[in-house]
């Protein structure tokens, strides 16, 4: 079986740090999230996976190489127009190999059995395979419902009362006929139209359903979430840098012996956490400073940003190389952008800074 990673996005949600790198390669738990989901394809023993990319295409490919390293063979199919989900799946099928392709977004963090996703499928000899999890609040979601088969019935849009508890989780397993019947060289949407045409068509669309761990890392409070939950062991990868626990300092980083550093954190390579300092919950990229005193909690800090003494982030994201002044307090939502500074001030920030 091939696998193909769709990770075309510009991860808008995510700026600024996206500004620099594509969300699939943003540091999660001490390496970049594309290397957790390598980490569990390799593991179910698929080798040749296909990258569907496009926004700063070249950063993959420079780090990740042939993939051998991983014990992979990655290739790369740059889109030169966004092509959503399904046309993104069509523009690399010339690279696939088998009858069978696993599809995976490229920012979903998901605890599934993937030897379960294609046992469903093969077993019931189904032209694709969702992988639908049940969550406790669909309202936010389409919703996709099955029979007592695992059938699935239909695609539905967002509503304020769903009629069933299971949303598309963003991975599927395809054969190749039903991934051939997608159009080429324009916009596909599958749950707008593939799924629904091929319904249409008689064709049989399988439901895996569960209730394993499953997260969409598209905002700065679920990447944070995600990689703490990675780091505490919560979110399955055999990808993690240093063992399970309540944070990972990578090599090279210094946190003084004074200093509190909870919650799933991750201290990222040449990092210093001064004394008295508290990180809770958060990510620091490599060369981040958290000086004397600061508190740092649910947030994102760039690489060689600065927090000042006893400044207070809460819920917040700080670019690569910019500082927050002494004693400043950025709460939900503030976004502090590349080389800004912000100086020493008191001045509590709530908003884009």
């Amino acid at each position: 079986m091939d696998a193909v990673v769709l990770v075309g996005g510009k991860g808008t949600r995510l700026r600024p740090l996206t500004l620099s790198a594509p969300k699939p390669m943003l540091p999660t738990a001490g390496v970049p999230f594309l290397t957790h989901l390598f980490s569990r394809i390799r593991a179910v023993g698929i080798t040749h996976v296909v990258l569907g990319t496009s926004y700063k295409a070249e950063v993959f490919s420079e780090h990740f190489g042939d993939g051998s390293s991983l014990g992979l063979e990655l290739e790369y199919v740059v889109e030169e127009e966004p092509l959503d989900t399904g046309g993104g799946i069509r523009n690399v099928a010339d690279r696939l190999r088998e009858d069978d392709v696993m599809v995976f977004n490229g920012d979903i963090l998901s605890g599934v059995d993937l030897a379960g996703v294609v046992g469903t499928h093969r077993d019931n000899a189904a032209d694709v395979t969702l992988h639908l999890v049940k969550v406790a609040d669909p309202r936010a979601f389409g919703c996709v419902p099955t029979d007592a088969e695992g059938r699935v019935e239909a695609f539905l849009e967002k509503t304020e009362n769903p009629p069933t508890d299971q949303i598309n989780a963003g991975c599927y397993v395809f054969r190749r006929e039903a991934l051939l019947s997608i159009p080429t060289g324009r916009r596909v949407s599958v749950e707008r139209e593939t799924f629904p045409g091929l319904l249409a068509e008689g064709k049989r669309l399988q439901g895996h359903v569960d209730t394993s761990y499953w997260l969409d890392l598209g905002t700065p409070g679920a990447f944070v979430q995600g990689s703490a939950d990675l780091v505490r062991g919560i979110a399955p990868s055999a990808a993690l840098p240093g063992p399970a626990g309540e944070a990972i300092v990578l090599d090279g980083a210094q946190v003084h012996p004074e200093a509190v550093v909870t919650g799933g954190s991750t201290i990222g390579a040449g990092c210093v956490v001064e004394a008295g300092a508290r990180v809770d919950g958060s990510v620091l990229f490599d060369g981040a400073t958290v000086a004397a005193g600061a508190v740092v909690e649910r947030s994102l800090l760039g690489a060689r940003s600065t927090v000042g003494a006893q400044a207070v982030l809460r819920d917040v994201v700080v670019g690569d190389e910019a500082t927050v002044g002494a004693r400043c307090e950025l709460l939900s939502g503030a976004r502090v952008w590349p080389g800004i500074t912000l100086p020493e001030c008191g001045v509590r920030f709530s908003t884009d800074a």
